[in-house]
């Protein structure tokens, strides 16, 4: 099988969540001395969240005039979307200015294997990088990891800080052991992975039958690129998830890729008043509760994914 090449990225709503980890990574890279005025930025597109450059314009750091290397060269979630990795790095490490640091936000291999997220391997994703393995490659070009974050969105993303001449301290060094730990250098663990998506997309699968049998709607809510190898691989249809809620009004009218479960919006779903809403982004589970108090009034209940867990409401006592 080839992968798919030019794949669409339909643009989603940010999370506060994100929104909240954006403005964490800039007060760090402000501690480190990186913001500050008259220094220049390059930002790698990504389609992951908004761009960070207006928040650094606010603060003087600017694109550079012409072609000139960047003081800051930054990329969030960018290079997963680059086909040819090595030339992805060489082309960040190219637009560095001597001194500089090159900043990557990253969803880390590691955290693939530890909570064995096998549906955040997609089409359109092409390179899944640990910190170990980053910071090997990063030296064929003169820079090293100097600093690594990690983060809990997602299951753990990574921030990491890299220069001409790093200088990690404990927490960075740790990070990066973490992942050999982990063993993302075993191939025997990543082949794992396999066995943990036809459990997984089994488990869901019976599930959704089960509901149905009950006489029970279930919605999702999140079409977002990791729920689509979930609904994909459990082979789901309109009879068993009818739909699948998403804020974002550009999927809005869509359907999720593979399947003929259209995409609505969250208004449609509580005119539905289903039974259970299978939330495939447990980790906004709060956000999401909260923008939608309209489920649990109507005596619907929130079931988190990949292992459907019906959440009950806490009932006031006294």
């Amino acid at each position: 099988m080839e992968d798919a090449d030019g794949v669409e990225e339909v643009p989603g709503v940010e999370p506060q969540a994100m929104l909240d980890q954006t403005a964490l990574s800039v007060r760090r890279m402000d501690e480190m001395g990186l913001i500050e005025p008259g220094r220049s930025v390059i930002e790698f597109s990504s389609p992951h969240g908004e761009s960070w450059l207006p928040r650094l314009a606010a603060r003087g750091v600017l694109p550079p005039d012409g072609d000139d290397p960047a003081d800051l060269v930054l990329d969030v979630y960018g290079l997963l979307h680059e086909p040819d990795q090595a030339a992805a790095l060489r082309a960040r490490a190219g637009v560095l200015a001597p001194g500089g640091t090159l900043v990557l936000q990253l969803l880390s291999l590691a955290t693939v294997l530890r909570h064995e997220q096998w549906y955040d391997l997609r089409h359109g994703h092409h390179g899944y990088w640990s910190v170990p393995a980053l910071d090997r490659a990063l030296h064929e070009h003169g820079l090293g990891v100097h600093r690594a974050w990690r983060y809990p969105l997602a299951g753990g993303t990574v921030l990491v800080a890299a220069t001409h001449s790093p200088r990690p301290d404990a927490a960075t060094l740790d990070l990066v052991a973490d992942g050999t730990r982990v063993g993302v250098a075993d191939p025997a663990l990543l082949r794992g992975l396999q066995g943990s998506a036809d459990g997984s997309a089994a488990e869901l699968r019976r599930w959704l039958a089960a509901e149905r049998a009950a006489g029970r709607t279930v919605i999702g809510y999140g079409a977002a690129s990791r729920a689509v190898p979930r609904v994909c691989h459990a082979g789901l249809d309109a009879s068993l998830l009818p739909a699948v809620a998403d804020a974002s009004p550009a999927k809005q009218g869509r359907r999720m890729p593979g399947t003929d479960i259209p995409i609505v919006s969250p208004e449609d779903l509580l005119v539905r008043t289903p039974d259970r809403v299978l939330l495939f982004l447990p980790d906004l589970a709060d956000e999401v509760r909260g923008a939608m108090p309209g489920v649990e009034a109507a005596r619907g209940r929130w079931v988190f994914d990949p292992h459907p867990r019906v959440v009950e409401i806490a009932h006031a006592t006294g």
